[in-house]
């Protein structure tokens, strides 16, 4: 993959992440913030984007997005392919949302 191609791909991951976090937020916050993994700063600021500063936002050619573990055990438990995964997808949101949203630098 060329460099111009992943920094296109990079910016439509971006937006796509910055527009359902916005349809998230307005439809239940407090869900959102959960399923996000952001705090109560960053939800207010991403909510209160115009589709102006979204759409300069999403053009960075850094990834907005990250995921939430850098755990092996929460790796395996999401990607793991057992018959109880009801048990092991709910035993690994617990323990994503144990660990503390971000603070805004």
């Amino acid at each position: 993959m060329e460099p111009n191609q992943i920094l296109d791909e990079i910016r439509d991951i971006n937006l796509s992440y910055l527009l359902l976090a916005k349809q998230m937020l307005r439809e239940d916050k407090v869900s959102a913030m959960y399923r996000l993994g952001i705090n109560q700063d960053l939800a207010e600021i991403l909510d209160k984007l115009t589709s102006a500063q979204l759409i300069k936002m999403a053009a960075s050619n850094m990834l907005l997005c990250r995921f939430r573990f850098d755990d092996r055990l929460i790796a395996e438990m999401l990607s793991n392919d057992n018959r109880d995964q009801a048990v092991t997808k709910s035993h690994a949101a617990i323990l994503i949302a144990g660990k503390p949203a971000e603070a805004i630098a």
